[in-house]
């Protein structure tokens, strides 16, 4: 082959290499399918979780209107906690509450919550019924002395709900325009207004929670510096069976008998000027006399110059021995709620009840309040009750003896003897 033929070819080589290049390079690519995006899934709705199912049995001791402020209280609750059924019982008297709650106890069947008095405290602890509080509230939010009157072995054993719980004079303006200030006027206004089925005064004759007032009035005391030694046959004590001997038999301003029912009833119904009787009943008396309601101090006493003493405590929330778990959750949840600031107050509007939350009892509501204001004016002279468990041995040494006076049938002497054996026997058993 010529080397003019080579190149020829070699030309041509090179040409149809070019062309095929081109070719190729002009061939469309194929199409890039798009994807599209993947749909947003959304998650699985959660499941409703049904509020836990938590049941409670309320005990309270309170009747009346305060019994309706407990029911609405736990209506309430359960309304904006349907998970929480509460039972509430209502037990006639502080006494029976005491007793079928310890019995109840006894046989491993007690009611979760209590709503009850301070002097419960002492039976309660001593035979192991009940839980204390602290740890499981703020007591700091309450007010030194609704919290002193269930301190007991360095422990608190109720939650507050009202403070006071104290005896008070009150009396119906329209048929007395002033309180007296001392015994001395109590005696000769009394008489003035007893006659015709009516009476001067009136207070509850079978109770000796009813004695221990004019006790302090008298410069007496249940017990020694101990806390735990009666101290019943004293000059003080019998002064102060002499004083309500003579009240009946010498200036028969009271009626010849009266238990609580009959004297609320009489000074209710306008037969009794006057009426020693405590701040549960306030909300009731005002209902009944409006502005005509007068609440004072109960008079000083002129042989001493001292003022009468009332025992004071409040009203508590106590939770019984071994109330744990849910329950117990419930249980403090529940509390909070009643022990709440707006509760408090609603407490106030509707029963003239002191609060025990420090923060409202600084409202206006109570310190602008007449009623109220007399009521705090009271108790500020008052002394706080005894917890511990030898009070019941005095309280039970107290009634038979004050009502055998009171009967005209022991002397006074003689009664407060019979006091002090009966008190003595009794801590004596307890050992």
């Amino acid at each position: 082959m010529s080397s003019t033929t080579w190149l020829k070819l070699m030309a041509v080589g090179v040409l149809i290499a070019g062309l095929f290049s081109l070719a190729v390079a002009c061939v469309p690519a194929p199409p890039v399918e798009e994807v599209p995006p993947a749909e947003e899934v959304a998650p699985p709705p959660e499941e409703e979780v049904a509020p836990k199912e938590v049941s409670l049995v309320l005990w309270t001791k309170e009747g009346e209107e305060p019994l309706e402020w407990n029911q609405a209280l736990v209506q309430e609750y359960m309304e904006a906690n349907p998970g929480v059924t509460i039972e509430l019982v209502h037990k006639t008297t502080v006494e029976i509450l005491r007793e079928d709650f310890l019995t109840a106890s006894l046989a491993g069947t007690p009611p979760d919550l209590l709503w009850t008095v301070n002097d419960h405290a002492g039976p309660f602890v001593a035979a192991d019924t009940i839980e204390p509080v602290d740890g499981l509230f703020d007591l700091g939010l309450f007010i030194d002395a609704a919290l002193a009157a269930v301190e007991l072995e360095g422990q608190h054993w109720g939650v507050p709900i009202s403070s006071g719980n104290h005896l008070m004079l009150l009396y119906n303006k329209k048929l007395l325009a002033e309180a007296p200030k001392d015994t001395d006027e109590l005696f000769a206004q009394g008489k003035e207004l007893t006659g015709g089925g009516n009476w001067g005064l009136v207070w509850n004759q079978t109770e000796p929670f009813w004695l221990v007032p004019w006790l302090g009035g008298f410069k007496g005391k249940v017990f020694a510096e101990d806390g735990v030694t009666p101290t019943l046959n004293t000059p003080e004590m019998v002064a102060t069976l002499k004083f309500l001997h003579d009240m009946k038999y010498e200036a028969k301003i009271i009626p010849p008998e009266s238990d609580y029912d009959a004297a609320d009833t009489l000074f209710k119904e306008g037969k009794a000027a006057m009426i020693i009787n405590g701040d549960w009943a306030l909300g009731s008396y005002v209902e009944v006399l409006g502005d005509d309601l007068g609440v004072a101090r109960i008079p000083k006493v002129v042989a001493t110059g001292e003022w009468p003493k009332p025992y004071t405590s409040g009203v508590y929330f106590m939770l019984a021995k071994g109330l744990s778990g849910e329950k117990l959750e419930a249980a403090q949840d529940f509390i909070s709620f009643v022990v709440s600031k707006d509760k408090q107050l609603e407490m106030v509007k509707l029963l003239k009840r002191l609060p025990a939350l420090e923060e409202a009892l600084e409202d206006p509501l109570i310190t602008e309040d007449p009623i109220l204001k007399g009521s705090a004016d009271q108790m500020v002279v008052g002394t706080p009750m005894p917890t511990v468990l030898e009070m019941r041995c005095n309280w039970d040494a107290m009634k038979p003896e004050m009502l055998a006076v009171l009967a005209d049938t022991k002397t006074p002497e003689d009664a407060a003897k019979a006091m002090q054996s009966a008190a003595e026997a009794c801590i004596k058993a307890l050992e």
